[in-house]
Parts: structure tokens; C-alpha cells; sequence
């Protein structure tokens, strides 16, 4: 299976060959901050399954933090792609960055619930985790 994306203005394209390994939506504050106040629905893959094809993306980490995430944007439209785990050799894609949204079937959790705002909505019946599982 290969799956393509990108940002917005088309400076970068992606490539993903192999299995999608989970899908969920996360509601935690920093994702709030990404995605503009909602959840951030996404699909994890395996690092080696994930390059870009196209264009040379910004990558950004909290200085801050233990073990931050690296997060990879487009320079030029902003567009955040993915997010890459300090402790997982896994590649978080953003849905949103997918050419054809289609191949992210829904979301099979919702984590970080404890930061989970009022206006945010959750399918009847999907499962949830207080913070990680």
C-alpha cells in the first residue's frame, strides 16, 4: 500500500509504503495548539515506511521539554505534516496532510482525554484513554 500528502502550497509531498499501525485522535493541549483547537486525527506508521519526496520540511522541538516530539512543517505554508517520538521509531501523519483523506477509516481511540475541551465531540462508542495507553 503507498499512501501520498503533503502541505498546503505543494512545496512538500510525502510518501508512505506500509501498513498504517494505529489511527486515533489526540486531544491533548499541544495538539490543540497544531490543529487550532481541535483534536488532531492521525495514523501512526513505521519511520522506515515514511519519506518526503518533495521539498525539505522545518523540523521544530521544545528546548524545554525532556524528550520533546519533532514536529516536521512546510516553510513556507506552515502546514504541520508529522511528528516524529523521541522513544518510538514511528512517523505520526497528519489526516488532514493526506491526498486522499479516504485511506484514514476513523479514528480507533481518542487519547488525551483529560485535556478534552467542551466542544469537542466523540463518535458514539469509541474508546478513550485519559492521557497515553
Amino acid at each position: 500500500m503507498t499512501i501520498t500528502g503533503g502541505c498546503y502550497c505543494g512545496e512538500i509531498k510525502y510518501e508512505v509504503t506500509g501498513d498504517i499501525q494505529w489511527q486515533a485522535q489526540c486531544m491533548c493541549r499541544e495538539c490543540q495548539y497544531i490543529s487550532g483547537g481541535g483534536p488532531n486525527f492521525f495514523m501512526m506508521v513505521a519511520a522506515d515506511d515514511y519519506r518526503t519526496t518533495q521539498g525539505t520540511v522545518t523540523q521544530f522541538a521544545r528546548s524545554d521539554l525532556p524528550a520533546p516530539r519533532t514536529r516536521d512543517f512546510c516553510p513556507t505554508c506552515g502546514t504541520h505534516l508529522v511528528t516524529r517520538l523521541p522513544d518510538r521509531p514511528v512517523v505520526v501523519v497528519k489526516v488532514g496532510t493526506l491526498d486522499d483523506p479516504s485511506v484514514y477509516s476513523g479514528p480507533q481511540m481518542a487519547i488525551f482525554t483529560c485535556d478534552q475541551q467542551p466542544y469537542h465531540t466523540l463518535a458514539e462508542g469509541l474508546p478513550t484513554a485519559h492521557k497515553r495507553p
